[in-house]
C-alpha cells in the first residue's frame, strides 16, 4: 500500500482533495469514480512533498512574517493558556491553523523542544528572525514568575501597537515615494524622448536661442546618449552609501545626521521616545529586572546615537544613580518625558509613567506623519508641475519669439 494525493470534483461539481492509501493510481481511481468523484490529479508522496515544498518557497517569496502576525499568534496563544490548555497542546492547535510557513515551522520546532523538556524562552532563542530578544526575555520572565498567560496577552498589546505604528510610518512614506518615482519617470520620458522630437525643428531655422532652451537640449541630449553612465552612478552610489552604512563609524554619523535633519529629525525622535518608553513599560510590568529591560530597549531604537544614550543610562543605573539624569544630560530626549520618569522614579510608579509617555508620543507621531503627508502632496504637485511647466516655457518660447519676428 502507498499514500496517494489526490483532487477531483465531486457529484455536486465542487472540488475535493485528500490523501488515501492505494495499491495503484489506476486502484484508487476506481474507488474514487464508485464513490461519485471524478479523480483530476493524483500524486504519490514524494511529488506531493515536492509541490508542497515550491508552494511554500512561492508564499515566502511573496509574503514575510509581520509583527502584527507574531501579536495575533501571542495573543492566541495566551487566550488557550487562559483556557486552561497545557502548552504544548496549544502550540499544536495554533500550529494546525496556521498559514504563514516560517511561523508555522518555528512554532513546530519550539513545540519539539518543548516537549523535550526544554523551556519555552529558551526554546525560542532558536529563531531570532521571528521572535526578537524582547519576544524572549519576556517569555522568559513570565515562565519564571508563573504569569505566562498575563505577560503573553502584554506582549501581544505591545507587537500590535509596534506593528501599527510601523504601517503607519510606511504608509506615509510609501505615497510621496511612489508620487516622486512617477515623477521622475515622467520627466526622464520626456527629457528622452519629447524633448528631442520637438527641438528638432530648431535645426531647420538659423535663430539664436535663448540660453536656457539651449540648456535643457544639452541636457536632454545627455541623458539620451548616456542613461546607462547615469544608471550606473546612481546604482553605484545607493551600494555605496549602503556598504557606508554598514561601518560602525557610518552608521554612527547617519544616525546623528538624521536626528538633526529638520522637521524628520523631530519625527524620529518622536519615533524613538515612543518605542523606548512603551518598550520599557513593557518589560518592566512583565518581571524583566529593570538593567536588562533598559539593554533590550537600547537594542530597538534603531538608533545608534540613541542606544549610547540608553547604555549610559543604564550604567548610572547600575551605580545607583536615576534613569532621567544621564537622559537629560544628552539633550537628546524631550523635557517633559524625562520630568514623567523622573517623576514615576520617586513615586514608584515608573512603568504607568512610560506607559503615558508611550501614549501621548504615539499620538503625537500620528498628527506629525498626517500633517506631514498633508503638505507634501501638493509640494510634490508644485515641483513636478514647475519642472513639466519650465520644460514647456524652454520649448514654446523660442517658437513664440519667432513668430513675432516674422
Amino acid at each position: 500500500m502507498a499514500a496517494f494525493e489526490w483532487r477531483g470534483v465531486n457529484a455536486a461539481g465542487r472540488t475535493v482533495k485528500g490523501v488515501r492509501d492505494a495499491e495503484t493510481r489506476k486502484a484508487l481511481q476506481i474507488v474514487l469514480r464508485r464513490e461519485g468523484v471524478m479523480v483530476t490529479e493524483v500524486l504519490d508522496e514524494s511529488a506531493a512533498k515536492k509541490r508542497k515544498a515550491r508552494e511554500v518557497d512561492l508564499k515566502r517569496f511573496f509574503r514575510r512574517t509581520t509583527l502584527l502576525d507574531v501579536a495575533m499568534m501571542t495573543r492566541q496563544l495566551a487566550t488557550l493558556l487562559g483556557a486552561g490548555i497545557p502548552l504544548v497542546d496549544a502550540l499544536s492547535a495554533l500550529i494546525d491553523q496556521l498559514d504563514d510557513p516560517d511561523l508555522k515551522g518555528a512554532l513546530t520546532q519550539t513545540r519539539d523542544r518543548v516537549n523535550e523538556g526544554t523551556s519555552f524562552g529558551d526554546a525560542l532563542q532558536a529563531h531570532p528572525k521571528i521572535f526578537s530578544t524582547l519576544f524572549v526575555n519576556m517569555v522568559a520572565a513570565g515562565e519564571s514568575s508563573g504569569t505566562l498567560e498575563v505577560v503573553l496577552t502584554r506582549l501581544a498589546e505591545f507587537l500590535e501597537s509596534q506593528g501599527k505604528m510601523r504601517n503607519k510610518i510606511i504608509a506615509a512614506i510609501a505615497y510621496p515615494g511612489f508620487m516622486a518615482a512617477i515623477g521622475v519617470l515622467v520627466i526622464g520620458i520626456m527629457m528622452t524622448v519629447v524633448v528631442p522630437k520637438v527641438t528638432a525643428i530648431y535645426d531647420s531655422f538659423n535663430q539664436s536661442l535663448p540660453w536656457y532652451t539651449n540648456i535643457l537640449i544639452f541636457v536632454s541630449d545627455l541623458l539620451a546618449g548616456f542613461w546607462w553612465l547615469f544608471l550606473i552612478v546612481i546604482v553605484g552610489s545607493i551600494e555605496g552609501f549602503r556598504r557606508w552604512r554598514r561601518t560602525a563609524e557610518g552608521r554612527a554619523k547617519w544616525d546623528r545626521f538624521v536626528l538633526r535633519v529638520p522637521i524628520f529629525g523631530r519625527l524620529a525622535t518622536m519615533v524613538a521616545v515612543s518605542r523606548f518608553s512603551r518598550t520599557l513599560s513593557t518589560l518592566l510590568g512583565s518581571g524583566v529586572q529593570i538593567l536588562r529591560a533598559m539593554e533590550i530597549t537600547g537594542r530597538v531604537l534603531g538608533n545608534t546615537e540613541l542606544t549610547r544614550i540608553v547604555d549610559e543610562a543604564r550604567t548610572s543605573v547600575r551605580e545607583g544613580e536615576s534613569i532621567a539624569v544621564p537622559l537629560k544630560k544628552s539633550g537628546r530626549f524631550p523635557p517633559i518625558m524625562i520630568h514623567m520618569i523622573a517623576i514615576g522614579e520617586r513615586s514608584g510608579q515608573l512603568e504607568q509613567m512610560l506607559e503615558h509617555v508611550a501614549n501621548a508620543y504615539d499620538n503625537q507621531v500620528d498628527a506629525r506623519l498626517s500633517a506631514l503627508t498633508a503638505l507634501l502632496e501638493p509640494v510634490m504637485i508644485v515641483f513636478m508641475g514647475g519642472f513639466a511647466g519650465s520644460i514647456a516655457f524652454a520649448i514654446l518660447m523660442p517658437l513664440l519669439q519667432m513668430n513675432e519676428f516674422f
